[in-house]
């Protein structure tokens, strides 16, 4: 297959589009951030890569990285994880209220904040220094031994995080959060503010298709089984209220952040990082959603 002429395609039809969404204003370090950037990057399993546009200029991942702290609550809780997390989508916007309330302050699943916040507090709850092992554990997977938080970004979302305040609390009286919701709000600030670019990204998430293990030595992460759980959850709940439709489009597991990364992933093959900060009214970018589309589509590689 060549990958290269149908990323060629795809870049060059999305970057013609004239309409390239809006920045997220709500989070300010994010709103300055140049809407025109646009880069894509991929990853095949036997670890060649190629990249176009804006792939090697770093961003602000943001919820993308509520996969990999899933993965690490995962490997150290196993099965039993389901208990204070469901798997449903959510049919709601990423930061509603809504269903807690009905659900007993259970998230729908661990992508919406809800569901990421609860994460964070099993995280908290089982490791001795979450900040710091969460990061370990993402430096591992990426191959990046000097990635660090970004404390401008990550102050900038608490200066503004009312609904995230809100929903840790609603949560904690529901009795789903076990740790001070101060201290679980700044670890989730903290994940949220990893910065990558599409070549980092998609080399991360190569675990996720290759059935739990590293490309790089082959290292298992987390068993085939719970990869594949994983998949199945970022194919359905990894774009919010659009999950359905991105899903219906693309036909890929994937996962998108506020920051405009997407990261989307065909199991056995490729993982694919794209990036546009323009976001679409459902919080995904606009055309990292219109790319996958088109590659998918030209290319007929998808999980159906």
């Amino acid at each position: 297959m060549n990958y290269r002429k149908s990323i060629e395609k795809a870049f060059d039809y999305s970057k013609a589009l004239t309409d390239k969404g809006k920045v997220a204003t709500y989070i300010p370090e994010l709103a300055n951030v140049d809407p025109t950037k646009f880069g894509v990057h991929m990853t095949t399993l036997d670890g060649q890569g190629f990249g176009l546009g804006h792939h090697l200029e770093k961003f602000s991942i943001q919820s993308i990285a509520k996969v990999l702290s899933l993965t690490l609550a995962y490997k150290i809780l196993g099965e039993k994880i389901w208990k204070r997390v469901d798997v449903e989508p959510s049919g709601t916007k990423f930061d509603s209220l809504l269903l807690l309330d009905t659900n007993n302050g259970i998230p729908r699943n661990p992508f919406v904040n809800s569901g990421a916040l609860v994460i964070c507090d099993i995280l908290m709850s089982h490791l001795g220094n979450a900040h710091k092992e969460f990061l370990a554990f993402v430096r591992d997977l990426s191959g990046l031994p000097n990635l660090v938080y970004s404390d401008k970004i990550a102050d900038s979302e608490k200066a503004t995080g009312y609904r995230n305040v809100a929903l840790c609390n609603f949560i904690k009286s529901f009795g789903n959060i076990e740790n001070d919701p101060a201290e679980v709000l700044d670890f989730y600030f903290d994940l949220c503010s990893l910065e990558m670019n599409c070549e980092q990204l998609a080399r991360t998430f190569s675990f996720l298709a290759n059935g739990g293990s590293k490309i790089s030595d082959d290292t298992k992460i987390i068993s085939t089984s719970q990869s594949k759980r994983i998949n199945a959850l970022m194919l359905t709940c990894g774009f919010y209220d659009e999950s359905g439709e991105f899903a219906f489009k693309v036909g890929l597991p994937g996962k998108s952040g506020v920051g405009g990364g997407v990261v989307a992933l065909y199991p056995h093959n490729y993982t694919i990082a794209v990036w546009s900060p323009g976001l679409n009214p459902k919080g995904n970018s606009y055309l990292g959603m219109k790319f996958l589309e088109k590659l998918t589509t030209h290319s007929e590689l998808t999980i159906f």
